[in-house]
């Protein structure tokens, strides 16, 4: 995986089982609650922690952990709320 820039963490709370490894490798990015689980902090990863955000991605046993791009928002689709406009 290649670094990009805007890029931020986000777990598969589904897959993930709290093993905790992904804290041990980024901890500037997560800390682990109560029970073990990843909290990522908010916002794209810095450039500098780049090489250990892929490297807590690639090293987590359950592939829950993710790199995903950071849309700027200027080519966002509106969200559908499920509501008809009205002309």
């Amino acid at each position: 995986m290649t670094w990009r820039k805007n890029q931020k963490l986000i777990v598969d709370p589904i897959a993930c089982q709290a093993h905790g490894l992904c804290a041990e490798l980024l901890p500037e990015m997560i800390s682990l609650d109560d029970w073990g689980y990843p909290i990522v902090a908010p916002g794209v990863v810095p450039p500098q922690l780049s090489a250990h955000a892929r490297r807590a991605v690639a090293a987590c046993p359950t592939l829950a952990l993710h790199l995903v791009p950071v849309s700027d928002g200027a080519h966002t689709p509106p969200i559908n709320s499920g509501q008809k406009r009205i002309r």
